[in-house]
């Protein structure tokens, strides 16, 4: 029996019609077991069903009734989001770039490409806009996480009139999981008390398995099953996140799949490929070696040949001219090339890899049968090339993100046979970056120009998208995939979620675009603002007018001029697609007209205020759970407390004190770190004597050491420092005690400025990533006496006026 009536429907349910609603559906028998429902989507969750059985006194008399389960439309697709990270237009072969890219070929051969769909030029701020179909500001998120201030534009929270496409999905009837990156997480409610409204379980996502931050080590990351800290790598070598995270996405679809075949999932694939620090296997690597000896103006030019060739630019698109602050590759000493090009090898290796794993995702898909109804969207990159290497690359990215740009060639080259391994966490170059946006000018962060914003896209779904190998020109924005996605599945978007009333979605689908006879049809998206740290641009039918960033975002050290007074752009993006000619001056009327549109759009999607003051916004105090402590206790073994909600030492005085048992031999292990490899510090005991070491960004080791074992029994071990500041980033003097006696002195000449290693955890008597002295110990290196308490102390951070005015002036653009 079916019942198919939106009035009958409503009886049962005890709802009223809404009209212009989808008819709501039984299938099967009412009130048997099963008996399934198609809701009309608009109030999520539905009212709970009246009971339809009988009660009596007895159960013999009496009538069971079952609820029906909630199904999506019939046909509705399974959706396999997939997106990669930090790679611009030029990355993918797809798109015409020189690393080979298989998987997406395999979409876009199948299905469509799409040469003008944009991000907004950074990670969350894009991911964000994705999953929930709104503008970037409209869902808090105008800045990364970790640059998040208290406007509502900018607060990195999704308020809950903003549903995702996990809670929408999910609500109609689909399983849903999230595997990779999220960055959508405040960092500061990263902690297991949460709470976990902001995480992906409470975005509608059934199960995630991935990193909760910008970025991880791929070797051994900062990982998470739901809510809980996971270390798949141990007993692992060879271990890497990029293929465990596609074996543990087959693995779930396929248990999906023989749990409840007929159930659609909704699949949210994004991997830390190819952000910093880039990581692939040494196969990968080894791929690469001598395919970029050419150089990166030789690949640009080539690059934008191959883009002429399949017709992912037009005929008459334009080269945009390399710009004079960056080094032509001619000009380059043999060393310097020879390290470049071994950056690029390792970053094509990585990106390659990260293609690899999608395609084996995509073939499970086709090997349960399901792929002809799979509606597969596969974008590349959340933005533009990342420009965060600087000049020169560096084999910790961690030194850049925290002010120190320029680390010599000659010191990176004893890196060179390990780049890209674990025992480097690096980034390349930022020509290469610029050179990997082609045809466009500038890179990630930059939201007024294409470099920053332009992504590869290809979409299939064989049994709705018959135009195989099609190419498709028209204006769309990532903010349009959530519409894409439920029209596609027949689903209306909810006006009610939880009780609370929905603010529209502004994205607008593209699913018109998937006949042959509308490949040409006008873009339905006629008006497109872009903003990024005071960087602007405004799309409207054509048309697009943005501002001139006053450097580069390489460029970290150089004050930015009033907002009021940056320079603007105008083109015509219908004869010029890549912004190679600038008709400001000629038409000044038009650009006029385009930024009171501008205006109008800002004040409309919670842009304002704008704020230009760079990533010196790290260090702005955020809302968590020990804001504004000084003190910290803790007893026993606590493993795995965030760097949140953990006591922060830059910039500051300090003294930490363990209250131990020392056991029989003196004891082993540690009592006390944050951060890792890649810098950080430790406090521990290493075969009887105290020992506390500083790891500057792997640059230098600062350590402290006592001379004598001591002995079985309680001690006091404490080490004090005292900062010589006010200001940023200075050295300072150390005392190590036991028992109120001095066992070491000495100076650190500099410290870490902005950025401790986030996705390293605080732990208390145990190591669960990576060592600060991997010359001392290997992880875990559990102590092996007992810590009855652990105390932190924090002096005043020591920053003037002038440091702060200096912050905004020097701050590395911080991880995304």
């Amino acid at each position: 029996m079916k019942i198919t009536t939106a009035l009958s429907l409503g009886f049962l349910l005890g709802t009223s019609y809404l009209p212009g609603a989808i008819a709501q559906q039984i299938t099967g028998t009412p009130g048997s077991p099963s008996a399934t429902i198609t809701i009309d989507g608009l109030q999520l969750p539905p009212p709970p069903p009246k009971f339809g059985g009988v009660i009596e006194e007895s159960a013999k008399n009496s009538k069971p009734w079952w609820p029906p389960r909630v199904v999506p439309p019939k046909g509705a697709p399974n959706v396999l989001l997939i997106m990669t990270d930090d790679q611009g237009y030029g990355v993918s072969g797809t798109f015409g770039g020189v690393i080979p890219t298989p998987a997406m070929d395999r979409i876009a051969n199948a299905g469509l490409r799409y040469t003008q769909f944009h991000s907004t030029a950074l990670c969350s701020p894009t991911r964000a806009a994705l999953i929930t179909g709104r503008n970037h500001h409209s869902a808090g998120f105008g800045v990364i996480s970790e640059l998040s201030t208290g406007y509502p534009g900018y607060d990195s929270i999704i308020t809950p009139d903003k549903a995702t496409i996990g809670t929408i999905l999910k609500g109609n009837g689909y399983a849903t999981s999230w595997f990779g990156k999220n960055h959508n997480t405040p960092g500061f409610q990263y902690s297991v008390a949460g709470p976990f409204d902001q995480w992906p379980s409470g975005m509608g996502f059934d199960y995630f398995y991935g990193f909760m931050g910008g970025e991880t080590d791929q070797w051994t990351p900062y990982l998470f099953r739901d809510h809980t800290q996971i270390f798949p790598w141990i007993g692992k070598p060879g271990y890497n996140l990029i293929t465990d995270m596609a074996e543990e996405a087959i693995s779930h679809v396929k248990q999906l799949n023989a749990a409840a075949p007929d159930t659609p999932f909704f699949v949210y694939y994004v991997p830390g490929g190819s952000h910093s620090p880039h990581q692939p296997t040494k196969e990968w690597i080894d791929k690469f070696k001598g395919k970029f000896d050419m150089g990166w103006n030789a690949m640009r030019d080539q690059i934008f040949a191959n883009q002429k060739r399949l017709g992912v630019v037009p005929a008459n698109a334009e080269l945009t001219a390399w710009p004079d602050d960056l080094p032509k590759w001619e000009t380059l000493s043999p060393d310097e090339k020879k390290l470049f090009a071994r950056q690029a090898e390792v970053y094509a290796g990585y990106t390659a890899y990260t293609d690899y794993e999608i395609g084996r995702v995509i073939q499970a898909v086709e090997d349960m049968g399901k792929l002809d109804n799979t509606l597969i969207i596969y974008i590349c990159g959340d933005n533009g090339t990342s420009p965060e290497g600087t000049l020169l690359g560096t084999p910790n990215q961690y030194t850049a993100y925290n002010g120190i740009l320029k680390i010599p060639v000659e010191e990176q080259l004893k890196f060179y046979d390990t780049w890209g391994s674990a025992a480097t966490y690096p980034h390349m170059a930022v020509a290469w970056s610029w050179a990997f946006d082609t045809p466009f000018k500038y890179t990630k962060q930059v939201a007024s120009h294409f470099g920053g914003t332009r992504q590869g896209l290809a979409i299939s779904w064989p049994d709705r998208i018959k135009d195989a190998g099609g190419v498709r020109t028209q204006f769309h924005h990532i903010i349009d995939i959530v519409p894409t996605i439920l029209e596609a599945a027949g689903i209306k978007a909810p006006q009610m979620v939880n009780g609370i009333k929905q603010k529209p979605i502004e994205g607008i689908s593209m699913a018109y675009t998937f006949d042959k006879a509308n490949a040409n049809a006008p873009s339905k998206r006629k008006t497109q603002y872009f903003e990024m740290i005071a960087n602007r641009g405004i799309y409207n039918d054509g048309w697009y007018a943005n501002t001139t960033p006053p450097h580069g975002p390489w460029i970290l050290n150089a004050p930015l001029p009033p907002i009021a007074d940056y320079k603007w752009e105008l083109y015509n993006i219908t004869e010029d697609y890549s912004q190679a000619n600038d008709l400001a001056a000629k038409m000044p009327g038009k650009l006029k007209e385009m930024q009171n549109l501008f205006a109008q759009e800002a004040a409309k999607y919670n842009v304002l205020p704008l704020n230009n003051d760079t990533f010196a916004r790290a260090v702005a105090p955020r809302p968590s759970a020990t804001a504004g402590k000084t003190v910290f206790t803790y007893t026993g073994v606590n493993p795995g407390i965030n760097s949140s909600n953990a006591p922060n030492i830059l910039g500051r005085s300090y003294k930490m004190t363990a209250e131990v048992d020392v056991p029989q031999g003196g004891g082993d292990g540690m009592l006390a770190t944050m951060g890792g490899r890649w810098g950080g510090w430790g406090l521990y005991m290493l075969k009887g004597k105290p020992v506390f070491n500083y790891n500057m960004l792997i640059l230098a080791q600062y350590r402290w050491e006592g001379s004598d074992v001591l002995t079985p029994g309680k001690h006091t071990i404490a080490f004090e420092y005292t900062y010589d500041g006010p200001g940023i980033a200075k050295g300072g003097s150390g005392v190590l005690k036991v028992d109120d006696k001095v066992v070491a002195t000495g100076k650190q000449a500099n410290s870490i400025s902005f950025l401790q290693v986030a996705d390293e955890t605080f732990d208390v008597g145990i190591d669960t990533r990576t060592g600060v002295n991997d010359k001392d110990y290997q992880v875990p290196f559990a102590f092996d006496g007992k810590i009855h308490k652990l105390t932190v102390n924090l002096g005043p951070m020591q920053l003037s006026a002038a440091d702060e005015t200096k912050m905004r002036e020097a701050t590395a653009r911080a991880r995304d």
